[in-house]
């Protein structure tokens, strides 16, 4: 199926962004980066996933958009092989009983600057509800191969005890080796599903 991505702009709300383009895209895993932080006893570790799939779904209001994405825990990439082995492993992602976690959105609504995406996010096979704000960085009706283009940048903080991945983290939550709190980036652009 094919979606037509452009749209009258006359039926676009006036509270999309400048440049906002209708359709249903897929997340394209060559120019999408997802990464997170963590702070690692005195300094902090930063990480990426390489393997990311999934569509976005934008529509003439933004409220109506949804997202759904899917990363494999096994390409989690720190730069250090042993620690990325640990984060594999039983301790963080157990990758070999859960290989991927995914991000399913509600909503979107505006808030004063910003636009809020709130869905579920399944890490290890426990659910819970996230927020990320959400900047639309533009779209492209060529790109650079004469393929329309998306781009989207969304930032979060979660608890990862909240996810049951509480190794080096004291009873009261508070950080031992690797805090609680985890900050993810994702830099998206997509194309138009096909």
């Amino acid at each position: 199926m094919t979606t037509d991505t452009t749209t009258d702009a006359t039926i676009v709300s006036p509270q999309a962004p400048d440049g906002w383009t209708c359709g249903t895209w897929t997340i394209d895993p060559a120019h999408t980066t997802v990464s997170f932080s963590a702070r690692h006893l005195m300094s902090r570790v930063r990480g990426t996933f390489a393997e990311v799939s999934g569509q976005i779904v934008t529509a003439p209001d933004p409220a109506g958009s949804t997202v759904t994405a899917v990363i494999g825990t096994a390409s989690v990439n720190t730069g250090n092989q042993m620690r990325d082995d640990h984060l594999r492993s039983a301790d963080f992602f157990d990758v070999q009983t859960h290989p991927q976690m995914t991000f399913v959105s509600r909503t979107l609504h505006r808030t004063a600057g910003s636009w809020v995406l709130s869905g579920e996010l399944t890490i290890r096979d426990v659910t819970r509800t996230v927020d990320l704000e959400v900047e639309f960085l533009g779209s492209d009706p060529t790109g650079l191969q004469g393929e329309p283009r998306i781009g989207f940048s969304a930032q979060t903080t979660i608890s990862r005890r909240d996810f049951g991945v509480t190794f080096g983290l004291l009873a009261d939550g508070t950080k031992l080796i690797i805090a609680d709190k985890i900050d993810i980036t994702l830099d998206v652009q997509a194309f138009p599903a096909s």
